[in-house]
């Protein structure tokens, strides 16, 4: 069943934007940014510098995150400073990591473990 909230959008397209909220998740490199930012703003070159990846790859994972507003920017002199959406995204993030350590993190802890004993 679909989301009552959701009106005169047809169901096709509802799939479809489930699929890009969910496909936005599916890269490690926006899970790590928006990690970053769970903790503080930052720009392309500070969070290039702690993920030690290029500024393409960074910036080009930014704007995705942008178009989906799972963060949003600023200017701030000649640098724009990038911030996690506080207001929807920071709260998933939250459950996410609360249903992981309870789930998640022990099907890989047992596979480390199986794959330590071979």
């Amino acid at each position: 069943m679909i989301n009552k909230h959701i009106h005169n959008v047809a169901e096709e397209e509802i799939y479809d934007a489930y699929k890009l909220f969910f496909n936005t998740f599916s890269s490690i490199d926006r899970i790590k940014i928006l990690n970053l930012l769970k903790k503080k703003s930052m720009n392309v070159t500070e969070i290039t510098k702690e993920l030690k990846t290029g500024q393409t790859n960074v910036s080009h994972n930014l704007k995705k995150l942008k178009s989906c507003g799972f963060v949003n920017s600023k200017k701030e002199g000649k640098y724009r400073r990038y911030v996690i959406n506080k207001k929807t995204i920071f709260p998933i993030l939250k459950l996410i990591d609360n249903h992981m350590e309870k789930n998640c993190l022990m099907i890989i802890k047992n596979r480390r473990s199986k794959w330590l004993k071979n």
